[in-house]
C-alpha cells in the first residue's frame, strides 16, 4: 500500500501535512534507514521502516484503544467548551480518524473503545449482531425479581420499547444491578431502569462482547489493545 511519506505521517498524528513537510525536509525522517527529505516520497509502511528522529513508528493500519472513560466527559470527537474523550489521549496515541465507539453518556464511566475503524464500529453497533453490553448501575431502590422479569420481556418507556435484555443484582447489596443488553439507544439503560419506577445514581460500563474492562486502568486511563483482544469484541 504504497502512500506519500507527508500523508502516513500525519495520519500517524506526527503532526499536520505542514508540519510533517518541514520535518521531512530538515532530514529528520529516514525510511529503511535512509533520509528522505521530498514529502511526496511514495512509502508502503507495510515493508518498510519509518522513522522520524531515529525512533521508528510502528505502523498499524487502524488503532483500538480502551479507556476507563472518567465521569464528567464528552464521548465525542471534538468540542469547544467541554473536554472530550480524545483530549484525554497521549500524544503518542493521538492520530487523525480517532473516534469514540459506542459513546457513554456524559456522566457514565468504564468501557470505552476509541478506534478509525469505522468497519468494526460498526459492526459493534448494529443491533443485528448482538454484541452484548455490560453495565453495573446504583439505583436508589432494590432489583426485585419483579424488575427482572420485566427485562427478560422487553421494557417499555413512553412509546419505546427495548430489546429483551438480562438483569441481576449484586451479590449482598440489592441496589447494585448488572444489566446486559444488545442495543445501544440514547440513555437506554438509565430509561429502562426509571421505567421500572427507578433512578440510576451512577452507571459504568464493564464489558463489551466479549472485551472487559482492563481493573489496571484507572479512571481517565488508556491503552492500546493487543490483537486477541480486539476479536473479544464481536463475540
Amino acid at each position: 500500500m504504497m502512500e506519500r511519506l507527508d500523508k502516513f505521517l500525519a495520519a500517524q498524528g506526527k503532526g499536520t501535512r505542514k508540519e510533517v513537510g518541514r520535518l521531512i525536509r530538515s532530514g529528520a525522517v529516514a525510511v529503511d534507514g535512509v533520509p528522505v527529505r521530498d514529502p511526496a516520497a511514495k512509502v508502503d509502511p507495510s515493508c518498510q521502516t519509518v522513522a522520524v528522529g531515529g525512533s521508528p513508528i510502528l505502523w498499524q493500519e487502524h488503532l483500538y484503544i480502551m479507556m476507563n472513560k472518567p465521569a464528567g466527559v464528552l464521548s465525542a470527537t471534538e468540542d469547544r467548551r467541554q473536554k472530550t474523550v480524545l483530549d484525554l489521549l497521549p500524544e503518542d496515541l493521538r492520530r487523525r480518524g480517532l473516534f469514540p465507539a459506542g459513546r457513554l453518556d456524559k456522566d457514565t464511566t468504564g468501557l470505552l473503545l476509541i478506534t478509525d475503524d469505522g468497519d468494526l464500529a460498526h459492526r459493534m453497533l448494529s443491533p443485528k449482531k448482538h454484541v452484548y453490553k455490560l453495565y453495573q448501575a446504583r439505583l436508589d431502590a432494590p432489583v426485585t425479581p419483579e424488575d427482572v422479569r420485566a427485562f427478560e420481556e422487553g421494557v417499555r418507556w413512553g412509546e419505546e420499547v427495548y430489546a429483551p435484555a438480562r438483569l441481576w443484582a449484586g451479590e449482598g447489596d440489592p441496589f447494585v444491578a448488572f444489566a446486559q443488553v444488545h442495543e445501544g439507544r440514547f440513555h437506554q439503560v438509565k430509561r429502562m431502569f426509571q421505567a421500572r419506577g427507578k433512578t440510576v445514581l451512577s452507571l459504568k460500563r464493564l464489558k463489551i462482547g466479549g472485551l472487559s474492562l482492563d481493573s489496571t486502568l484507572q479512571e481517565g486511563e488508556c491503552r492500546l489493545l493487543a490483537p486477541e483482544e480486539v476479536c473479544q469484541i464481536l463475540r
